[in-house]
């Protein structure tokens, strides 16, 4: 006997209302979620066009509410942002918009909040090439572009 719990549309199509309803979703965790599910793809097609209909599922949403949320709590810069969309298959079109949630003032004045921040914790490195490459890595992880990152580096060097 298998342990796989099995599920009518209907019953899906309510978890997945749910799941929805919890926090903004990509159509790509839906559709990974029904599959977990272990539904049919017709009725995994089925399914999403109800919670599209319903406005249970949003792409332009989700994307404007990921960036944000990613911008503000997680402080990562644009490039960052888009990576993540575009693994989550969203389009261009989403991901565009998204970005222009982002103001650009309030972008630069995060950007310069947390190099100045990482520049200060790194003071105990002795040797300055590794100070610099620190840096450059923390700040290219977090999405933030290379020309932000020289301009900031630059200025903290010369102060």
């Amino acid at each position: 006997m298998n342990n796989y719990r099995t599920y009518t549309v209907e019953e899906a199509t309510l978890r997945l209302e749910q799941y929805c309803s919890y926090r903004e979703r990509c159509h790509k965790e839906v559709q990974d979620k029904l599959r977990e599910m272990r539904m049919i793809p017709e009725a995994i097609d089925q399914i999403v066009a109800h919670l599209l209909e319903q406005n249970y599922l949003n792409e332009g949403r989700f994307a404007e509410v990921f960036a944000r949320d990613k911008f503000r709590i997680k402080k990562w810069g644009k490039q960052r942002i888009v990576r993540e969309l575009k693994m989550r298959d969203l389009s261009r079109f989403s991901i565009e918009n998204a970005l222009k949630q982002i103001e650009n003032e309030e972008y630069l004045a995060v950007f310069h909040e947390i190099a100045e921040k990482r520049w200060d914790a790194l003071k105990g490195e002795a040797n300055p090439q590794r100070r610099k490459q620190k840096f450059m890595n923390y700040l290219q992880y977090r999405g933030w572009e290379n020309q932000l990152i020289w301009e900031k580096l630059r200025e903290l060097i010369s102060s």
